[in-house]
């Protein structure tokens, strides 16, 4: 879609004069509250299969708390997105069943995570790992990305969250220059992935016009990052006329747009550094316009609460 097209798009929802955009807390929390244990591949494979499933029931268990202590820091924090890791529940696709068979005996636990999100109206969303690429032209790849967005989304399904880009599962659009293999892929994904898929544009493969052009065609929403935006085009401002047109490009591929999701994160070094910072201290005007950020900040929970000083007083 050429510029000129992206620029007549209409903004199609406006948030009220004072209101704050939702601002969402990425996994852990940056004082330590929120934690989550793991246990790697390799060191699995070295246990017994009775000491995998010591280890990996006490594992689900200290993060299924943790997914409660995470609601509870939002509630208390008047937070109402959160991410959740896409790790919290470890080595759960292995072949071995363990960890399946585990979250199986704790599903009622795993229930009531997400009637309790429901109940605080906390928003519960995730981010699968750089592994996951439908455009590769590997088709194991794809089969393995594919498995991946399954065991999230029986995962998902387990805690209760819906079907739909409430709980959205966000990827990058992989290898560069397969729009076609993507879109194709994403038409034939079980309804419990694609239901809840979004796309988000990055800093290399896939600008946000690529990514709005797939999402138009694949019918799922777009999940703009202002960041990724202005590294890829080489931009000197968040304020630049295209990061405008690309958020509200990716508005219009939103059913619901009251439900849009963008992402922010500022450079740790420069302005388009590729490290995040600690705080976020520059933001798109058209941000305003967000009803839902997700805070890409190393300082976590401080630089949401940085972030709503700053707005409040009109900087």
């Amino acid at each position: 879609m050429a510029a000129t097209q992206l620029n007549n798009l209409p903004s199609t929802v406006q948030l009220a004069e004072n209101t704050q955009p939702e601002l969402g807390l990425v996994c852990i929390t940056f004082d330590k509250q929120v934690r989550f244990r793991t246990m790697t591949r390799t060191r699995y494979l070295q246990l017994s299969l009775s000491e995998r499933e010591s280890g990996l029931r006490e594992i689900y268990l200290h993060n299924l708390q943790r997914l409660h202590d995470a609601l509870t820091f939002c509630q208390n924090n008047n937070i109402r997105l959160y991410r959740i890791p896409s790790g919290v529940f470890p080595l759960s696709d292995m072949e071995d069943q363990i960890g399946a068979k585990i979250l199986a005996e704790i599903n009622a636990d795993l229930g009531q995570i997400g009637i309790r999100a429901q109940s605080l109206n906390i928003r519960m969303v995730l981010h699968p790992d750089q592994f996951v690429v439908l455009s590769s032209d590997s088709s194991e790849v794809v089969k393995n990305s594919i498995k991946i967005l399954e065991d999230h989304a029986h995962i998902f399904d387990l805690l209760g969250l819906p079907r739909s880009p409430w709980s959205l599962m966000n990827i990058h659009g992989g290898k560069s220059q397969r729009s076609e293999q993507l879109v194709k892929v994403i038409a034939n994904l079980p309804e419990n992935i694609k239901n809840r898929l979004t796309l988000e544009n990055d800093e290399y493969a896939y600008s946000a016009e690529e990514i709005f052009t797939v999402c138009q065609q694949a019918k799922i929403p777009m999940v703009f990052d202002a960041h990724h935006h202005i590294c890829h085009e080489n931009l000197d401002s968040y304020d630049d006329s295209s990061v405008t047109a690309m958020f509200n490009a990716a508005r219009e591929t939103w059913a619901k747009p009251e439900w849009q999701l963008v992402h922010i994160s500022n450079g740790e070094q420069a302005f388009k550094d590729r490290k995040h910072s600690n705080l976020i201290t520059d933001m798109p005007s058209v941000y305003r316009q967000a009803p839902w950020i997700e805070v890409e900040a190393k300082q976590k929970e401080a630089a949401i609460a940085h972030l709503r000083s700053w707005w409040l007083m009109g900087e």
